[in-house]
């Protein structure tokens, strides 16, 4: 499997698990209705660790444009790569968007409510203020990313040989998200990622939703451009702290 395509399929799992646990909670008439804040952020969690487990081994699992961005800042991704990186997370966001889509049909055509609809696709804010939303973005962003920065391979060194512990090594960043979903992602729903945000809200207005809300183009910036700021900030003191 090539880089690229071990992005598209990583990010399109991760979101549809993680869009897909968002429809299962606030669309109408589905087994997990109204599950609650806790059950969405442990669920995406979860969803990056299926995502990571998915692409890690050949694309190293970025399913982030920050992420990308951030390591090839750091020195530790070659800048000729991003842009086919970057492409296949987009790609793979907006394909497993329209799966939850395909997933929950019946669920979206039963549910009155388009905000609800939308909250399955991409983030909005709960208080709208566009300066502290953009902040929200940027510093969960930069926890995330400057975390990775310093998260080492798992292993347990026994003697003179390493044991790895493989797929494990996905649970670090999975507990990152988590944290921060639970502390900080009462604010704006905690995008931390562009592609994860802008993809999905493509396929929101492209898709024949019935009695769905406009796809709100004029928050859609915040958590696109909040990730970048929030990433290469995290990058740079990264670097600065190296010296």
């Amino acid at each position: 499997m090539t880089p690229f395509i071990a992005e598209i399929i990583g990010t399109a799992v991760l979101i549809l698990l993680g869009n897909g646990v968002v429809a299962n909670v606030v669309l109408k008439d589905t087994k997990g209705n109204n599950g609650g804040w806790i059950v969405i952020t442990t669920s995406w969690a979860f969803a990056v660790f299926v995502g990571v487990l998915i692409a890690g081994p050949y694309s190293g699992a970025h399913l982030n444009p920050a992420v990308t961005l951030s390591l090839a800042i750091a020195g530790k991704f070659p800048w000729a790569d991003v842009p086919t990186y970057i492409a296949g997370e987009f790609i793979g966001a907006m394909i497993g968007a329209f799966f939850v889509w395909v997933f929950y049909k019946d669920h979206f055509d039963r549910t009155e409510d388009g905000g609800a609809k939308m909250a399955a696709f991409c983030t909005s804010p709960a208080i709208r203020n566009l300066p502290n939303n953009f902040i929200s973005e940027v510093i969960g962003t930069f926890i995330l990313i400057i975390s990775i920065l310093y998260i080492t391979g798992a292993e347990i060194t026994g003697g003179h040989q390493p044991i790895g512990l493989g797929s494990i090594g996905a649970l670090p960043v999975s507990i990152v998200v988590w944290v921060i979903g639970l502390a900080l992602g009462g604010t704006t729903g905690y995008a931390i990622n562009p592609a994860r945000d802008l993809g999905p809200r493509i396929i929101h207005a492209i898709l024949p939703i019935k009695q769905k809300a406009g796809s709100d183009w004029g928050y859609a910036w915040i958590p696109v451009v909040g990730p970048v700021v929030g990433a290469s900030l995290a990058a740079a003191m990264y670097l600065f702290l190296l010296k």
